[in-house]
């Protein structure tokens, strides 16, 4: 059994988005009401469960709510209270800092379930059954079919999109050993670059968009706070943003797509996105690109489709080795856009030279040397020969000292 998810837009009408809108207000008031009762709790030197969260807002959540009865489903509240006590655990693990208060702004959602199946997928996959809302049009067929363990309802801007959890039969990958192997090289200029010169053009979303950008920001801040034309200034700003990022993860899924057709295994390389942001001079163009994003969604579609990913160690010559003779230069400037070999006179572009370099890795199965002299052996996100699942979080360059 495997849980597979799928997000896809809803399509409610008038109604409807007025009870939706209520369950956000809900939820988040339940979230914000179990936030302050135990802040209290902590401040009396007591740690109040779960259970005592839930019951200190059931008794008074009919004053905020008087029309809670009958209209409004009570899972909303009782999973917002849930969530935030699952923030408070990994706040007392060291994982994240402590839960922050929610705010009404132009991204809400709630969680509508209550336990396994209780919110269902009509038998065409046109509508999804949800309490006491009923049937609600969604814009596509899910991709999955079997049981609903969890389905989230969230608003950005206009968009109405929920997220549903489906338990389903774990599907066999398919078997690619017998394909060959590719390299990815990813950068600003070009979103993605392959072995044999194919490239994948960066969109630069927030590029074109930053006049338009610059300009709703300044009619916004333009206007009374919290009037009607502040309101409404406040939406048209969240729908650029929100179209800005559907164009980036559009031009993300469809290369991603593209570069994994055909294919045993693929070379990337291990970038730190956290440092490279550092540099104030590309930090927004990187952001615009979304690199970190881009591999995360090449990472988990290979594992769907059996493809082993070879990554490359962050201090991996990928750019600085030549891809016909191995030899390595010391410095390679990033105004270098042609990559020259000064040993046997090997001449081609800089990200098709990386590639080539990824491809090479992906394709050895033998233990080779990484820059600084040490062993590597490259291991598979995914599936392996013996059929062993490879998590996509784990280490994926095993290295052992010289």
């Amino acid at each position: 059994m495997a849980l597979l998810a799928h997000k896809t837009a809803l399509q409610p009408n008038k109604a409807q988005k007025k009870v939706l809108n209520q369950h956000c207000d809900f939820a988040r008031n339940a979230y914000n009401a179990a936030h302050s009762d135990f802040r209290d709790g902590l401040d009396n030197g007591e740690f109040r469960s779960v259970y005592d969260l839930k019951k200190l807002f059931n008794a008074r959540k009919r004053e905020v709510f008087p029309e809670i009865d009958g209209n409004l489903s009570m899972n909303a509240g009782k999973n917002a209270i849930h969530n935030f006590h699952d923030a408070v655990k990994r706040w007392q693990s060291g994982q994240n800092n402590f839960p922050k208060r929610k705010k009404h702004n132009s991204r809400s959602s709630f969680q509508m379930d209550n336990g396994v199946d209780s919110v269902k997928v009509t038998e065409d996959g046109k509508h999804v059954i949800l309490p006491i809302i009923g049937k609600v049009r969604l814009a596509e067929k899910p991709r999955w079919t079997g049981k609903v363990r969890r389905a989230v309802i969230s608003r950005t801007a206009h968009r109405w999109q929920i997220s549903m959890l489906f338990e389903v039969d774990e599907p066999e990958p398919p078997d690619t050993s017998r394909l060959p192997a590719e390299g990815c090289d990813v950068g600003i200029s070009q979103l993605a670059t392959l072995s044999d010169g194919t490239t994948f053009e960066n969109p630069r979303a927030l590029r074109v968009q930053e006049r338009k950008l610059k300009r709703l920001n300044r009619s916004l801040s333009r206007k009374t706070y919290r009037s009607g034309g502040w309101w409404k200034a406040k939406e048209l700003l969240a729908r650029l943003h929100l179209r800005i990022r559907h164009i980036r993860m559009d031009a993300h899924h469809q290369a991603t797509h593209r570069i994994l057709q055909g294919i045993s295994a693929l070379g990337i390389e291990s970038l730190s996105v956290k440092g490279l942001m550092k540099n104030c001079k590309l930090s927004k163009a990187l952001a615009d690109a979304s690199l970190g994003g881009f591999l995360v969604k090449l990472k988990y579609k290979a594992v769907r489709r059996g493809i082993r990913i070879v990554e490359a160690d962050r201090f991996w010559p990928s750019t600085k080795r030549c891809s016909s003779c191995g030899y390595v230069k010391k410095n390679v400037s990033l105004s270098e856009r042609d990559y020259h070999c000064g040993v046997c006179g090997f001449q081609a572009d800089r990200d098709v030279n990386a590639a080539m370099n990824l491809k090479q890795l992906a394709s050895s199965t033998d233990e080779s040397l990484n820059a600084v002299g040490a062993s590597v052996t490259p291991t598979a996100v995914g599936w392996t020969r013996g059929r062993r699942k490879v998590k996509p979080n784990q280490t994926l360059i095993d290295f052992a000292t010289a």
